[in-house]
């Protein structure tokens, strides 16, 4: 049988590019990935990523805000939280692009910073040939000799990179020479910083990630706190954090003070919230004062304790069928709107014959809206606190080993208690008051009112290292915008007659607008400084429309150069 396998043509003019192979690929899509362009389409990619984190409650927030989230958004919650919407900043997709733009950044910066390297080391380049070619130039004639000439135009370019050539004739004497300058490398180098700052930047946020923690905590008036991880309600902390490593300080709450708008259009409005007390910095050492406001956080031992939050925490007194006392604490109601209408659960699992547990409201300033209605508070002041509560026998599920929310009353093993009109029992208490449950099953009181704060425990090793690379950043853009890069050349000729003829020319590698002006200005000075013959010399505007060239002619120049 005859071999049909044909040998390889080569491609045609129209024919389909070769398929690039497997080491090729990987470096198109490096180059792809450590451009420029790249780098700053993840960055935007970064900032829209983060939108969500503000939008959405974050669980390492305010895990109580996104369970209320769920409450509200029953079908969309479930799909948001397959997105990762409710932990933004860990999820799988936001990290990626975190990574990427990292990398995308140090490929293009890497580079750059050897090619800056080498122009630190390279010298100003050769005049061009034919300066009217340049956007500016002007040229005078004086009787000075060249070497005076081009050592005079040193001087009068003043601070920038200059390099003098001469040529001289049998004799020695200087007959033609240039003097060549550039100024502006600062230019790239904040460029450099700015792009450098922003690697700084993202290291230092995912530094702080990884080796810090963040927890919340309630804690009542009256009652303390202790930096272990039992004492918590939340608490994340980054991959690379030993939660071994807490620092060991404790602290009281002794007051809280809260004060609201009374009247005015702002009444109910927040106006200060304030805790007061003593924290321990170790085992041991002595407790010392501190007060604590919003946005103005307690300083411990690398720690920060933020007061972010309160509410109010009725003393509740529960005893059983037998007479026992069997609860007496502040109980926490969470706040529920911006009339401090609160949600709280009182479980008492040493109650006997059978477990007791309420749920039910708080009410800082209750107001009647009729005799069939539900109070509703009016002010988040506490100038008519009231306390109503559903009560339930039964089995609270804490013996089957199961982790339960404090918040959370697991009714499954629980029946209600029933009032004499055979509906749910409703009980109504203001401070002082005491109700009995039915069948003999115990009492409930209202003792007094305390308030809680809501603190956050965090601790974000290199907090600094963000602030300080944004603030070189913006010393680098600022240098990027500001600073000029231009070349400019003066090129000294003997004639024949003994006249010098004096040729200058500036080129900018950035637009500018008064590069005419400061070509005029330099053969001012220099004319100044040599004399000139009597003539005037042929400024910028004057040579045929040069000032008014094209960047095509810039690049002409560059490539002559």
């Amino acid at each position: 049988m005859a071999d049909d396998r044909r040998a390889p043509t080569k491609k045609g003019r129209g024919g389909a590019a070769p398929a690039l192979s497997f080491v090729e690929t990987l470096r198109w899509a490096w180059r792809q990935l450590t451009s420029m362009r790249t780098a700053l389409f993840l960055l935007l990619l970064l900032a829209l990523a983060a939108v969500p984190g503000s939008i959405v409650p974050q669980r390492s927030v305010d895990a109580r805000a996104v369970q209320a989230y769920f409450e509200r958004h029953p079908d969309l919650a479930p799909v948001l939280d397959k997105l990762g919407a409710f932990h933004v900043y860990t999820s799988v997709w936001f990290s990626a692009i975190y990574i990427l733009l990292m990398v995308s950044l140090v490929g293009c910066i890497v580079p750059r910073i050897s090619v800056y390297a080498k122009a630190l080391r390279a010298r100003p380049p050769r005049a061009p040939r034919n300066f009217s070619r340049l956007p500016a130039s002007a040229t005078y004639e004086t009787t000075a000799d060249v070497e005076t000439v081009l050592a005079d135009a040193a001087k009068a370019i003043g601070r920038a990179r200059k390099d003098t050539v001469s040529e001289t004739d049998d004799a020695g004497s200087v007959v033609a020479g240039e003097v060549r300058a550039e100024t502006g490398y600062l230019r790239e180098l904040g460029n450099l910083v700015f792009h450098v700052s922003l690697v700084v930047v993202l290291v230092g946020v995912a530094s702080m990630s990884l080796l810090g923690y963040r927890g919340n905590a309630i804690v009542s008036e009256g009652s303390g706190f202790s930096n272990t991880l039992t004492q918590f309600d939340e608490f994340t902390a980054g991959g690379l954090f030993d939660t071994d490593d807490l620092p060991p300080f404790s602290l009281t709450l002794d007051d809280f003070e809260a004060k609201f708008e009374l009247e005015g259009p702002q009444r109910g409005a927040p106006r200060s919230f304030v805790a007061t007390g003593t924290v321990t910095d170790a085992p041991g050492d002595e407790p010392r004062p501190y007060e604590l406001k919003v946005n103005h956080p307690l300083r411990v031992d690398g720690a920060s304790v933020y007061l972010v939050g309160q509410g109010y925490a009725p003393v509740i007194r529960v005893t059983d069928g037998k007479g026992r006392v069997v609860f007496e604490d502040a109980v926490p109601f969470l706040p529920a709107d911006a009339t401090y209408t609160s949600n709280g659960v009182v479980k008492v699992p040493d109650a006997r014959p059978e477990q007791l547990g309420f749920q039910g409201f708080f009410l800082p300033t209750a107001v009647s809206t009729g005799e069939e209605e539900i109070p509703v508070s009016a002010h988040p002041a506490a100038a008519n606190p009231l306390l109503g509560l559903f009560a339930y026998y039964g089995d609270l599920g804490l013996d089957d080993g199961e982790s339960q929310s404090v918040y959370v009353l697991d009714k499954d093993g629980l029946t209600q208690f029933m009032g004499d009109d055979g509906k749910p029992l409703r009980i109504m208490l203001t401070p002082g008051e005491s109700v009995s449950l039915p069948d003999g099953a115990g009492t409930i009181e209202f003792v007094e009112l305390r308030q809680f704060a809501r603190f956050q425990f965090s601790a974000q090793p290199g907090v600094m290292v963000p602030l300080w690379g944004v603030s070189i950043g913006v010393i680098g853009l600022i240098l990027s915008l500001t600073v000029r890069p231009r070349r400019t050349w003066v090129r000294a000729r003997r004639r024949e007659d003994g006249v010098t003829v004096v040729e200058i020319a500036a080129l900018d590698r950035v637009p500018r607008s008064d590069v005419a002006q400061s070509v005029d200005d330099l053969a001012e000075r220099l004319a100044g400084r040599t004399g000139h013959t009597g003539t005037d010399y042929d400024a910028a505007s004057e040579t045929g429309g040069a000032a008014q060239r094209t960047a095509g002619a810039s690049r002409t120049s560059e490539d002559e150069g």
